[in-house]
């Protein structure tokens, strides 16, 4: 019998790529999302659709009852499901931030708490957290996003060690700079919130920068092969990395002083 796999933000980006190559491999994918109209190229390669929003426990609820009732099982939970609130954080509206944290936080908390249960019933599964260099490295305007992934990091770190127990393994997901609908709409929701403030001038640099770096992102399919690896790994490791930049950047984390790291990252918005 194929392994189980659920997919959350399954409708583009990262998480539709992964949904096709794991559907290639003959793995039972139910991939997940808001827009759902988004998502008939899946059905047709095989994909099981759900509408599911992970800010409405009702919708997380009834979905993995769903999946439960038709598959007795579910193996592999993909929390790839999030946003990008760019924007300074004086700027930024406390229920905007709440909201970040509610989709890229929470959301995954709650449905990795409703999946549980039945992954150590069957005493085998694996969680799988979509973070971002962005969970080790916080650039300028971008402080409600940073303090979302790094809480992903967080969580995960604690989570692998409670459930190790049970024959559960969590793998974190470091993504750098990948093609998606994600930058523009960070960038988007940036210049809405401060590009008219006092910010507007590192606002605009940020603009600039994205523009000069997008064509070296890399395709979606690079994050699905990562996350193909992890699940066919008998030791999976807890941490996997690729994209535009992410293993040079995740080297400078650790080896420059934040000070350091300030001087770097802020050079580019001169």
């Amino acid at each position: 019998m194929s392994k189980v796999v659920v997919i959350t933000g399954a409708s583009s980006g990262m998480g539709k790529a992964t949904s096709e190559l794991l559907l290639k491999k003959g793995y039972t994918v139910y991939g997940v999302a808001r827009r759902v109209e988004k998502m008939n190229d899946l059905t047709k390669l095989g994909a099981k659709v759900l509408q599911m929003d992970v800010t409405n426990e009702q919708s997380m609820v009834l979905g993995i009852q769903e999946i439960i009732e038709n598959e007795k099982q579910i193996d592999v939970l993909i929390n790839n499901a999030g946003f990008g609130l760019y924007g300074a954080i004086e700027d930024v509206t406390m229920e905007s931030a709440k909201f970040q944290m509610e989709v890229n936080v929470f959301g995954l908390a709650r449905l990795t708490q409703l999946v549980l249960p039945h992954m150590r019933e069957q005493h085998d599964g694996m969680i799988i957290n979509i973070s971002s260099i962005g969970g080790k490295i916080a650039n300028p305007l971008g402080g409600w996003y940073h303090a979302s992934k790094f809480a992903v990091e967080a969580l995960s770190d604690s989570l692998r060690m409670e459930v190790r127990q049970f024959g559960i393994d969590v793998v974190v997901i470091e993504p750098g700079g990948v093609k998606s609908e994600w930058s523009d709409i960070a960038m988007e929701n940036a210049l809405k919130i401060s590009a008219n403030g006092i910010y507007g001038n590192m606002i605009q640099k940020m603009v600039e920068t994205g523009k000069k770096f997008k064509n070296k992102n890399a395709e979606p399919k690079v994050i699905a092969d990562l996350i193909l690896k992890a699940i066919n790994s008998k030791k999976p490791k807890t941490r996997y990395s690729g994209g535009f930049m992410a293993k040079p950047l995740l080297f400078l984390r650790k080896i420059l002083s934040d000070n350091m790291m300030d001087r770097m990252i802020l050079g580019q918005f001169k």
